[in-house]
């Protein structure tokens, strides 16, 4: 780890190359790491190993980049990056962990906690919000709802998840690997899916909802107690 003084001479060198580093406070990059002019560093960024950043970036606050390639005008925040490739246009975080061997194509969004691991996202495709994403190939302008997750592991095997070109990941769906969603294909909210899905089909795989009309008052044990 560099010391202080070769911290602040590796940041003043930044900034005379045309890196924007407004304030100093918590910014460690080592000095293997290129950084291009127009990017922006913000407070709590460390950059480390064999890193590049393009052009016109914003990386931080509080973002943690090892041995990784950033392409010009993508946006980090409160994002961990770990030995892959995040393109031009990208916005992540906060809260985002991207997990060694990925590749992640121009204009993806990755929302707030969400975990991508040894997969490609190619163009346009969205990660939005509480999602695991892992051994998957997802396609281009795939669209994931909260709280999916890709299901690699059973114990013993991992195996991967393919989401084709178009593809619509209903909330909460579980997508059980291997398993192919098609191209445009849809899985609707809450399903869990173990068996692959056609190009341009909806698949549902959740049991039917049941009312059990006035159970509140039939299993008095189980009524609200209101508390004061």
């Amino acid at each position: 780890m560099i010391n202080n003084t070769e911290r602040l001479e590796i940041l003043h060198k930044l900034v005379e190359s045309g890196v924007q580093i407004p304030c100093f406070d918590g910014i460690i990059i080592e000095p293997l790491v290129f950084v291009d002019k127009g990017t922006v560093i913000l407070p709590g960024t460390i950059l480390m190993g064999k890193t590049t950043i393009g052009k016109d970036c914003v990386i931080g606050p509080n973002s943690f980049i090892m041995d990784s390639i950033v392409d010009n005008n993508s946006k980090l925040n409160n994002t961990q990056a770990y030995s892959s490739h995040i393109g031009s246009g990208v916005t992540a975080g906060p809260f985002v962990h991207i997990r060694p061997n990925c590749d992640i194509a121009d204009n993806v969004h990755i929302g707030n906690f969400v975990e991508v691991k040894n997969s490609t996202i190619d163009e346009g495709s969205k990660l939005p919000h509480l999602l695991y994403v892992g051994d998957s190939d997802v396609g281009k302008d795939v669209n994931f709802g909260c709280g999916c997750v890709t299901v690699n592991y059973d114990g013993r095997n991992k195996s991967r998840t393919v989401v084709k070109d178009g593809a619509f990941i209903g909330c909460n769906t579980n997508l059980v690997a291997p398993v192919t969603v098609g191209e445009n294909a849809f899985t609707a909210a809450g399903s869990t899916i173990t068996e692959d899905v056609p190009d341009n089909a909806l698949a549902v795989a959740r049991s039917r909802q049941q009312i059990k009309t006035d159970w509140v008052n039939i299993k008095k044990p189980y009524k609200r107690q209101h508390i004061k």
